[in-house]
């Protein structure tokens, strides 16, 4: 597989970036984040996600941001779906796609949404057939695929089998995801060969988190392997409520950067990226994980003087 010539940027900061936010955002503060998120020119974008309200009290207006948001033409809307309560809200709404997720490791089903890992895919077929019936498309997410904070390292036919359901169940794509940051480079592109090759009509994409700062080479070696797609979180904010030591996702303002100076266009304007993010930092009253935005874009002009 050879490097692609663009990168795509799933935005998933007002989904996973905010979901372990002690701080409830209202909900007109997540519509000035999305409305400042598409304005940068992200195309697609995980909103929100349809889980139980007393485990994830940040998702209790799933509703209502899916209701208010602005879409401009060719946007792309996405929301967490776990199962078939969640996919009936979820039907309610104006979406585009639905996004299933099963770990790869026993231990995080059990601790996530309590349940194994046989019935979390029975719920995930169940939810699935039932978004396809709708119209919907979707992509199945594969939790620690990369390891499991309960469990260690995680052997790639657990990821390969959840891949296999997946493409049974009609996904057009399979995100892999390191859920708290523990995989490298060559474990990435080794993953990214071995999946590519056992399913070649699959779009994979990628979810990494900076918990041990490997987050952007991550993503490098991911791009390097053939993969285009990649979920981010502006700010970097981020980090699982049921996992210890989930720190936040890769920083999209960060990801869009570092392709830009690659010569990779991404279609995101990085300075309107950073209104978002300043808006973001306002809303919490710190500042966010996310560099470029302290850091300041570069400027050749003035370094090669």
């Amino acid at each position: 597989m050879s490097s692609p010539s663009q990168a795509h940027i799933i935005e998933v900061g007002t989904r996973d970036g905010i979901q372990a936010e002690k701080q409830f955002v209202e909900t007109d503060q997540k519509l000035r984040m999305l409305e400042l998120i598409l304005a940068a020119g992200v195309r697609r974008v995980e909103v929100t996600s349809f889980v139980r309200t007393r485990h994830v009290p940040q998702m209790a207006d799933a509703e209502a941001v899916l209701t208010g948001m602005d879409r401009p033409p060719g946007v792309e809307v996405e929301a967490l779906v776990p199962n078939m309560r969640g996919m009936e809200r979820a039907l309610e709404c104006r979406l585009d796609r639905a996004v299933l997720f099963v770990a790869a490791s026993e231990g995080f089903n059990l601790k996530n949404l309590r349940a194994g890992r046989e019935k979390m895919i029975a719920a995930a077929r169940e939810a699935a057939k039932e978004a396809l019936g709708a119209g919907l498309k979707i992509r199945g997410g594969i939790v620690t695929a990369f390891g499991c904070p309960y469990e260690g390292r995680v052997p790639i036919e657990a990821v390969e089998r959840l891949a296999g359901e997946y493409a049974d169940m009609g996904c057009d794509e399979v995100g892999l995801a390191d859920t708290v940051g523990m995989t490298n480079p060559v474990a990435v592109r080794q993953m990214v060969k071995h999946m590519g090759a056992k399913f070649p009509g699959i779009r994979f994409t990628l979810h990494f988190h900076n918990t041990r700062g490997a987050g952007l080479a991550n993503v490098l070696a991911g791009f390097e392997a053939g993969v285009d797609t990649f979920d981010a979180s502006f700010g970097g904010m981020g980090g699982c409520p049921f996992a210890p030591r989930a720190t936040g996702n890769i920083a999209t303002e960060d990801t869009v950067n570092m392709f830009h100076e690659m010569g990779i266009g991404t279609g995101i304007d990085l300075l309107r990226l950073l209104e978002a993010v300043a808006y973001a930092e306002s809303v919490f009253d710190r500042q966010l994980p996310g560099q470029l935005l302290h850091a300041g874009l570069p400027d050749w002009d003035i370094s090669a003087a």
